[in-house]
């Protein structure tokens, strides 16, 4: 077990290290350098007067990793650490946290190309079903989620999914940020800067999720086909499957899902105020 000060900390902060993980590692894992640039970025703005503490500014005092997950061999997957935040009157801020950085949801909407194209009728959004075992789950309906791959199309297991069942690809160019568009981007050093997502359980993790919006109007022959395809079942051992909901569902099929619910809410809010370009819904 090793100690070293984070660089360009003041005050200086000691960083625990267990015995599997270097410096370096920790240093370059993507979701530590957002996740501690957020939070000093954050601590820096009690400085205004404004700041609900800046009479008891909170500091972070020091970092201790208390765990390590890797993939593949070297490669950092996830990190439990402990942050200690408190002010100079011994109030503490809780500081237990799991690093897993970013990832996308997408709310892919499909719709008979034979209804009228400025309503929302017979709308369908593909959801995926598969074994999430933190939340004790074997079946879990949520939207589907993944990265943005170097192209910026949809990637992971679920986008491998959505194209051998459909033959749907989404590059980049078709999707619309609903979270982006959605929320006001701060443009003074005197805010917060956090994300531009939804964070699922901001009081342990810090796991942000943006939101992305794909519509595709499609024959509806073709969609019927689907619909009989795409119903959950699952054959035997298969781990990952694909339902179509009616898009005025899905706050109940989706109903334990975060970002099922953020995505019917950023859609349902965005598309009342005009936001939602019509170019997305062709």
């Amino acid at each position: 077990m090793s100690t070293f000060t984070l660089p360009h900390s003041v005050p200086e902060v000691p960083v625990h290290l267990t015995s599997d993980l270097t410096k370096e590692q920790l240093l370059s894992f993507p979701a530590f350098k957002t996740w501690i640039s957020t939070l000093q970025h954050s601590l820096s703005t009690q400085t205004q007067k404004s700041h609900t503490f800046y009479d008891a500014p909170y500091i972070l005092r020091k970092i201790d990793v208390q765990a390590v997950d890797f993939f593949g061999g070297e490669r950092v997957g996830f990190i439990k650490l402990k942050a200690e935040v408190s002010n100079d009157n011994g109030e503490k801020l809780p500081g237990s946290v799991f690093l897993r950085g970013g990832s996308v949801g997408m709310m892919l909407i499909l719709q008979p190309d034979d209804t009228p194209p400025d309503t929302e009728t017979e709308k369908q959004v593909i959801l995926t079903l598969q074994p999430r075992i933190p939340a004790g789950s074997l079946s879990l309906a949520e939207l589907p989620a993944g990265m943005l791959d170097d192209s910026g199309t949809f990637a992971g297991g679920a986008a491998k999914e959505i194209a051998e069942e459909t033959g749907l690809e989404i590059p980049s160019e078709d999707l619309t940020n609903l979270t982006e568009l959605a929320l006001a981007t701060s443009s003074s050093e005197d805010e917060e800067q956090l994300q531009q997502g939804v964070y699922p359980s901001p009081g342990g993790c810090d796991e942000f999720v943006p939101i992305f919006l794909w519509q595709k109007r499609v024959p509806r022959e073709q969609l019927k086909e689907w619909q009989g395809k795409l119903t959950g079942l699952r054959d035997h051992g298969e781990k990952i499957t694909l339902m179509l909901c009616p898009l005025e569902k899905l706050w109940r099929v989706g109903g334990r899902d975060a970002k099922a619910l953020a995505g019917w809410a950023l859609y349902e809010g965005l598309r009342k105020e005009g936001k939602i370009c019509k170019k997305e819904e062709n």
